[in-house]
């Protein structure tokens, strides 16, 4: 049964899950100061997506594949450091090497790794509504991609304010937040 007390917890959780995701919205905002309302839509749609499809996996893991998913949890943060390490390393590159100041558009291949290394994490939240029926996990689940969506969009606004001002440098700083971001998991 769903109450208020339910849609309160899976904002909660939204929120909290959505940290990662708005800094690399941000640093994405950074990258492309002049992106335009479709992509951010698409980017923002997109971590909100994984925000929801990965508790709900992370459901059908406990109720399915429990033991295998628990060998697998330990090397998440470390998965989330290679992937969010590669894709900084590759914006410092780009930031670097650009002489004309224009950046390239974000597309699917680092959008798609973006969006699973900010939300691999989620799937651990799976083991949290492991107790919920099946509408209430998705219920939970959609509420989480929702709020995630919402944050992601102000995440791109405010990172495309800051990245107005940093002109030149706003890929190479992207580029560093990715990176950290990968570290906190692991510290």
């Amino acid at each position: 049964m769903m109450d208020v007390l339910f849609i309160i917890n899976s904002i909660l959780f939204g929120i909290g899950l959505a940290m990662d995701a708005f800094s690399v919205s941000v640093a994405n905002g950074f990258r492309d100061p002049d992106m335009p309302d479709a992509q951010r839509f698409m980017i923002a749609g997109t971590f909100g997506g994984f925000q929801t499809i990965m508790p709900f996996v992370g459901w059908i893991c406990v109720h399915f594949v429990a033991e295998t998913f628990r060998g697998i949890q330990p090397f998440i943060p470390w998965i989330a450091l290679m992937l969010l390490s590669y894709i900084g390393i590759k914006m410092i590159m780009e930031g670097i090497r650009k002489s004309d100041g224009k950046t390239e558009e974000l597309r699917g291949g680092t959008l798609f790794l973006q969006g699973v290394a900010t939300s691999i994490d989620a799937l651990s939240v799976g083991f949290t509504i492991a107790g919920h029926d099946f509408l209430s996990a998705l219920t939970e689940s959609l509420i989480i991609g929702i709020v995630t969506f919402v944050i992601c969009m102000a995440g791109l606004h405010l990172g495309q304010r800051i990245g107005e001002r940093l002109s030149g440098k706003a890929e190479i700083s992207g580029g560093i937040i990715l990176i950290m971001i990968g570290l906190k998991g692991i510290i």
